[in-house]
């Protein structure tokens, strides 16, 4: 495999000497590694191989993100043509020597090359609001930036992905087909869920009755795949683009709040510290709200607190009937890892409903102050 690895390397190396390959961070779905070249430009680059499994249509990410960097690129220029000289960077596609975005190695797995953007790193842990801050701002921009984007062009990399109501079927039907698992763990999380049956429709019935509109979304925006300056903590762009399809805003909206407002993350292993912070969703959602404050309709604001707790309970769906049908998706490293991640965001779920006079307020506030 290390023999392999470098030889797909030096296909986007352009005919440089490649110093180093060593793996790069700690995604779940493709291995990512960073190749650094002996000199020339760029010197540092990702080097990627894509999981099919997740990604049937690797030629529909490509598009998508070729499509977004493209426009993104040209809205910055146009942007900084008029004096704003905010740093924002993509990841733009890297091509092979035959002129490829995609090389395949012997097994046929698809591998891409992306730029390396210097003197950034991966928002972790949003533990102050100023962090929060950040996160809100990355994500407006990235909407802002593709918010004039046809969605004719774009193409859905993940048929039904975020569309809560599938997630439920799909758990029925595991129900429905027998687990082993003891009565008192299949009594709560279903006594859970049902109880909150007649609210997982609510964004899709929104979007029925044209109150929410699609537009380009990113797809997968927790802390970790928003970049921000080594130096002043600044955002400075967004990655993981595999997920960029058309869909709601909220969608969007209610992950990078559900992963950027409890204090104790997904994995925690007391669920006594889990908590909704208001005080972060504030920050979050004011910086969001500015670079948006041209893009948003009353509509956007009316969904904002059913978006955040519509995104935790999916979540917490997703895992639960992943447990129950034997850990075939996410990946675990103990057994009941996948109930006591739906048991948190279970959890996340019950905070946020018990602040939603204060959400809701928060949320009107920032409605009034907007043009």
């Amino acid at each position: 495999m290390a023999e392999e690895l470098w030889k797909i390397a030096a296909q986007f190396a352009g005919g440089r000497e490649i110093a180093t390959v060593r793996e790069l961070g700690g995604g779940n779905v493709n291995d990512t590694f960073l190749v650094t070249c002996v000199d020339g430009a760029p010197r540092r680059f990702v080097l990627q191989r894509i999981n099919t499994e997740v990604f049937r249509d690797v030629g529909a990410v490509i598009d998508n993100i070729c499509l977004v960097t493209r426009h993104v690129g040209q809205r910055l220029a146009t942007h900084r043509a008029a004096g704003d000289q905010m740093r924002w960077e993509v990841p733009e596609l890297l091509a092979s020597v035959d002129n490829s975005f995609l090389v395949r190695d012997r097994a046929g797995h698809p591998w891409r090359a992306m730029r390396y953007i210097e003197g950034a790193v991966p928002l972790e842990r949003a533990t102050t609001p100023a962090q929060a801050r950040q996160a809100g701002k990355a994500l407006g921009r990235l909407h802002a930036l593709m918010g004039d984007l046809p969605l004719a062009g774009l193409r859905v990399t993940l048929p039904g992905f975020h569309q809560t109501p599938g997630y439920l079927r799909h758990y029925e039907q595991v129900l429905s087909s027998g687990c082993s698992h003891a009565p008192a763990e299949l009594t709560y999380g279903k006594a859970f869920i049902e109880a909150r049956r007649s609210f997982v429709p609510v964004l899709e019935q929104a979007r029925e009755r044209g109150e929410l509109v699609p537009r380009p979304i990113h797809g997968d925006p927790k802390l970790n795949n928003i970049l921000v300056d080594v130096d002043n903590g600044g955002a400075l762009g967004m990655v993981d683009l595999d997920t960029l399809q058309p869909g709601l805003l909220h969608y969007d909206l209610g992950d990078g709040l559900r992963s950027c407002c409890n204090p104790a993350g997904e994995e925690t292993p007391d669920l006594g510290r889990v908590e909704f912070c208001m005080t972060r969703c504030e920050a979050f959602l004011a910086s969001y709200c500015a670079e948006m404050a041209f893009c948003m309709a009353p509509a956007d604001y009316d969904y904002l607190y059913a978006a955040t707790r519509l995104i935790a309970l999916e979540l917490g769906l997703r895992f639960f009937t992943d447990y129950l049908a034997g850990d075939v998706y996410f990946k675990t490293s103990r057994p009941g890892h996948n109930l006591h991640r739906a048991l948190v965001q279970f959890r996340l779920v019950e905070c946020i409903e018990a602040l939603e006079p204060e959400f809701r307020r928060l949320v009107a506030g920032l409605q009034a102050v907007q043009p």
